[in-house]
């Protein structure tokens, strides 16, 4: 008996926007299903062959920044039913790591990024497009508090980044991608209605899928 296709999610939204937390509450409540889930920021790319300097000086939130191609094949193959080495990225040395992450396949594949609405071909592999819709102050303080706490950055460095790339590029890119979404999730991990329908309509494409096995 063939198994049937996987359903891909793909969830995206301004940095700071709730878009993690809102995969996260889908994977949980899919507690139970074969699930896994996938992160665009483990698919920056390679770069090895700039110094630490350069490093600094790319933009990270800009398209360019991301291996898209290999995000796509990566959930083209498991589409397939193919197992996958996914990319360890090293945020300290800001390039990957040489090591790589073994994924096998499952029923439900959520890919959450913030740029991950822009690529055409990555675009066509997911089923249920979800944008995580939430204001731009909250996402600036909530980003704020992240990266001062986790990762050790100072207010003014935050301030400068947002201003400088994070604000201009999800108006540039991330924004008008809305478009394609599927479902406009408002409020983020607490819209806990918009998430427990989601939860509704992905058990109803699992059962159906089942039914024709």
């Amino acid at each position: 008996m063939q198994a049937h296709r996987p359903v891909v999610i793909g969830v995206t939204g301004g940095s700071g926007s709730g878009k993690t937390t809102v995969s996260q509450e889908i994977y949980t409540h899919l507690a139970g299903e074969s699930v896994l889930m996938i992160q665009q920021d483990a698919y920056y790319k390679n770069q090895d062959d700039l110094t630490m300097e350069q490093r600094r000086q790319v933009n990270y939130d800009h398209p360019a920044a991301f291996d898209m191609e290999l995000l796509a094949s990566n959930i083209a193959k498991l589409v397939e039913r193919q197992a996958v080495e996914e990319p360890i990225y090293d945020y300290v040395k800001s390039t990957r790591n040489q090591a790589t992450k073994h994924v096998e396949p499952a029923d439900v594949i959520i890919v959450e990024g913030v740029l991950l609405f822009v690529d055409p071909v990555l675009r066509d592999l997911l089923d249920i497009k979800i944008f995580v819709d939430t204001d731009d102050d909250l996402r600036f303080i909530r980003r704020l508090q992240r990266d001062i706490e986790q990762r050790g950055r100072s207010v003014e460095s935050v301030i400068n980044q947002y201003l400088a790339s994070v604000k201009p590029m999800y108006h540039q890119f991330v924004e008008p991608t809305k478009r394609y979404a599927d479902v406009i999730l408002p409020e983020g991990g607490q819209n806990k209605v918009g998430i427990n329908m989601l939860e509704a309509q992905i058990r109803e494409i699992l059962t159906h899928e089942h039914r024709k096995d």
